[in-house]
């Protein structure tokens, strides 16, 4: 598939939609932003595309918990949809507050929209400090599962979030993640928000739903790490997400 198209799935509150698309065009997609009122009125929407992006901000404010409430669309409008979107061997990402509605609408960890099990298993809780955080992180790739990243890369990339620790229910889903591989991403060196297992990210059982706090699409172009006039950086880290996911359809 030479062009494949990309959605990036707006709300109240979203502010990072429009480099969400810009990294995704950046990587090859056709790439557009659509509110997720235009996706409740006409759900055959999602048929057109191959990556769906749910990216950060404070959808609706953050003001029942962060990420709920546009969780809570997916689950009553749209969880029939998005669940055929994942069983049709497309790609879904969520960043941040993206991250967030994934978990709490169920897509992650096991891959289904579902009230039953949305915010079930983990959720992701205030961050240790009790504040919000904003700054960059190192970051180390531990599964060979993952569509989006290759087992073993070393990334540097920006946090900005205030619920970002990620807590599952009890020991048994911890070891059930991470024996299925689907601890994507974990802080490396630094935990700054006392992630249960330094976790940063996971995806699926598929390896085709990854949500993770650090915004890939923050750092595309080499101009926006922090050292780089330093030659601190040789290469933009977020944008190898996004070709990534553009290879997996070509």
């Amino acid at each position: 598939m030479a062009n494949p198209r990309a959605i990036v799935l707006r709300a109240a509150g979203t502010n990072c939609d429009k480099e969400s698309e810009y990294a995704l065009a950046l990587a090859g997609f056709q790439a557009e932003r659509v509110h997720v009122f235009r996706v409740m009125e006409d759900p055959a929407l999602l048929d057109k595309y191959q990556l769906l992006m749910v990216p950060g901000g404070f959808s609706y404010g953050d003001d029942v918990a962060a990420g709920k409430i546009l969780a809570n669309q997916i689950i009553h409008r749209l969880s029939g949809p998005l669940n055929e979107f994942v069983a049709g061997g497309k790609l879904i990402l969520g960043v941040c507050n993206g991250f967030q509605v994934l978990l709490k609408s169920g897509l992650l960890p096991w891959g289904r929209a579902d009230a039953g099990t949305a915010n079930r298993d983990a959720t992701l809780a205030w961050n240790d400090c009790g504040t919000f955080v904003d700054r960059w992180v190192r970051l180390r790739a531990d599964s060979d599962k993952c569509v989006f990243l290759e087992k073993g890369e070393s990334l540097e990339l920006p946090i900005a979030h205030g619920e970002g620790k990620f807590v599952p229910r009890d020991d048994a889903v911890l070891e059930r993640i991470r024996g299925a591989g689907q601890v994507v991403v974990r802080y490396h060196g630094d935990n700054p928000n006392g992630s249960v297992d330094d976790v940063a990210g996971i995806c699926d059982p598929t390896g085709r739903v990854f949500g993770l706090m650090p915004h890939p699409e923050r750092f595309v172009d080499v101009t926006q790490h922090p050292t780089w006039t330093r030659g601190g950086v040789d290469r933009p880290h977020g944008l190898l997400l996004f070709k990534r996911a553009f290879e997996y359809f070509n």
